[in-house]
């Protein structure tokens, strides 16, 4: 028979679904509410349930609730600057024509990092209209690609809220997950810029020219585009990359000191001057800190106090709801790990063939599936596998955290507000159309960033077995199946 622990958790599992699927509870009180029943069922009394509520709420936002403020007001700022298309000019500059749809993809896993991916999308379709225009490329093949870099970067690499509230319930060090993120993310883009490219050529109905145009066209075409942004006052590359990438390099080089100290035996590395000044400003909040000055102070000269308060206000307002939800997801963790339903479980999974690492990464995809926010699929997995993977020796949690931001990328679709604003903004109507131009790539990007992760952890890791890429690395084939069986050329007509 189960332990009451863990029949509260699957009651209170179930009960957070239905509340989420069929009635107009948000997801917010439904974790809560499901919080209570995991805690109350599983054998605490109402004080411990609540204590256990207030101290993971409390614990998770304590530790990201300011770096997450942070980033949505420097966020503010370079959406308000012009930052992220003074980005994409400069790439689009440096890799030449017929190579847009790679330097927008590249623009995208840039600006999503400190900026939210709808919103960012919104800001930076307007190029990839542009250059589609200009250059006879297909809008879906740009906006895809651009898109791709955005979804992408926004799952996988913090401060974007949802990966730095999973390395918070992970307890992994936050530089660790924004370097491994930055890295896993880049083939997830690649495979999603080859899939853009692909549909290029099976829908040529979306190219703006009836005709490609012959090769001196095509030179005039990109240099007038070349000229157009030359002569629009926007922010340097520098001053527009700067405040996204001086964070990352200073939290970077605090965590390689750390390593330095332990692998290299340099010993009082962190105690020296410099060690203590990087040991600052390479905390999160600090790091964070110094980049929204840098944006306030560099990109937005132009604007007075009241104004520059008021796109901060702006950043703010829109990240209160995740917060919230990030917190209720620790809640959830906490009420697991008191009730001792994570360790049940923990005790069940070593006696069984599945991997630990597989865990947070079926959760979140299946969460993902239920109710399309990429954010509350992956705080949710970290909040109910946490426990549960604390209580086994061994487990990487890096991967394992990893692994469920990548679970919640799976198959954006009808639930996934992101889904909408990709096809709307094509004006694609046709629901499989739809379905081909966004959830086949979401799906593409999530097979390879699981495939890596797990194949990654039996080289690097601990616990893992042979059998778990084979999911991912199965969806993966059928996605590629897929766009063989649909690739018949097609002849663009006048």
């Amino acid at each position: 028979m189960l332990p009451i622990s863990v029949i509260g958790l699957i009651i209170a599992v179930f009960v957070l679904i239905f509340l989420v699927l069929r009635t107009r509870v948000h997801v917010l009180i439904a974790m809560l509410i499901a919080a209570c029943i995991a805690g109350l069922i599983g054998g605490l009394s109402v004080d411990e349930t609540m204590s256990a509520i207030s101290k993971g709420f409390g614990g998770t936002l304590g530790g990201i609730g300011i770096v997450i403020g942070l980033g949505v007001m420097m966020g503010a700022i370079l959406e308000t600057s012009g930052a992220g298309e003074s980005i994409a000019y400069h790439f689009i500059k440096w890799l030449g024509k017929k190579k847009e749809e790679m330097a927008l993809a590249i623009t995208g896993y840039i600006v999503s990092i400190p900026v939210f991916v709808d919103s960012a999308l919104i800001i930076l379709y307007p190029i990839a209209k542009s250059l589609a225009k200009k250059s006879d490329r297909s809008i879906l093949t740009l906006t895809v690609a651009l898109a791709g870099g955005l979804v992408v970067a926004h799952h996988c690499i913090p401060p974007t809220p949802g990966p730095l509230g999973v390395a918070s319930i992970f307890n992994v060090d936050l530089a660790s997950m924004l370097g491994f993120g930055l890295l896993i993310a880049i083939p997830c883009v690649y495979g999603i810029v080859l899939y853009a490219r692909w549909l290029e050529k099976h829908f040529p109905e979306f190219s703006v020219s009836p005709t490609l145009a012959a090769d001196d066209d095509l030179k005039k075409i990109h240099d007038d585009y070349m000229a157009s942004k030359e002569s629009k006052e926007l922010p340097s590359l520098i001053k527009s990359i700067m405040p996204i990438v001086v964070p990352i390099v200073l939290i970077l080089i605090k965590s390689l000191m750390s390593l330095a100290e332990k692998q290299f035996g340099m010993e009082g590395l962190s105690t020296s001057v410099v060690g203590v000044a990087f040991n600052f400003l390479g905390n999160p909040i600090i790091a964070l800190s110094i980049s929204t000055l840098l944006a306030v102070y560099t990109l937005t000269p132009y604007l007075d106090k009241e104004t520059t308060t008021r796109k901060l206000e702006e950043g703010i307002s829109t990240c209160g709801i995740i917060l919230l939800v990030t917190g209720a997801g620790g809640a959830l963790g906490s009420v697991l790990r008191e009730s001792g339903a994570g360790a049940e479980i923990a005790n069940q999974i070593v006696a069984l063939s599945i991997s630990p690492i597989m865990i947070p990464f079926i959760i979140a995809t299946l969460v993902r599936i239920i109710q399309g926010s990429g954010t509350v699929s992956m705080i949710t997995a970290a909040s109910i596998s946490a426990p549960v993977l604390a209580e086994m020796q061994g487990v990487n949690m890096l991967f394992a955290a990893s692994a469920a931001t990548m679970g919640s990328l799976f198959a954006g679709y009808f639930n996934d507000s992101l889904f909408h604003i990709v096809n709307r903004l094509m004006g694609v109507t046709e629901v499989k159309k739809q379905l081909v131009i966004w959830t086949v790539p979401t799906t593409i990007a999530w097979a390879i960033g699981g495939s890596l992760i797990m194949i990654l952890n039996l080289i690097f890791g601990s616990l893992g077995s042979i059998y778990d890429p084979v999911l991912p690395l199965l969806v993966l084939a059928g996605c590629i199946l897929f766009v063989k069986s649909q690739s018949k050329p097609q002849i663009k007509t006048a």
